[in-house]
């Protein structure tokens, strides 16, 4: 029997200091977390799970070979107030089609995070 997909759940970021990463994320997507322990901390952003993670890999030494998209109603403002935070641009806001905008930074421990206005899609 084949299961079906639900689609995205959560989007895991590790990070060797949870502590400052929470605090980041806390500014970054101007949300505190739901969940908020020694192992694991949770944030729910517009439906969708943003965790941070302890992992000891030194930032300079991660690759964005994964990269999550969250949606934003303006991407050029939201690199903006991510590089205001210590981000840096990893793909500056492009058009890509339509009206489809996206942008990615890293965030201060490595990790990629993409931005994306689509007005085309609607979670379900």
């Amino acid at each position: 029997m084949a299961s079906k997909m639900l689609g995205l759940r959560t989007t895991i970021y590790k990070v060797d200091d949870v502590e400052k990463a929470k605090a980041w994320y806390s500014r970054a997507f101007g949300t505190e977390p739901y969940f908020d322990d020694a192992f694991y901390v949770g944030f729910n952003i517009g439906g969708f799970e943003l965790g941070l993670m302890k992992d000891e890999t030194p930032a300079d030494s991660k690759t964005a070979n994964v990269l999550t998209y969250w949606g934003v109603e303006n991407v050029e403002a939201a690199v903006a107030h991510f590089i205001g935070l210590g981000a840096a641009v990893i793909e500056k806001p492009t058009n890509v089609g339509g009206e489809i905008v996206v942008g990615a930074v890293t965030d201060p421990w490595g990790n990629a995070v993409g931005l994306v206005f689509n007005p085309e899609f609607k979670a379900a």
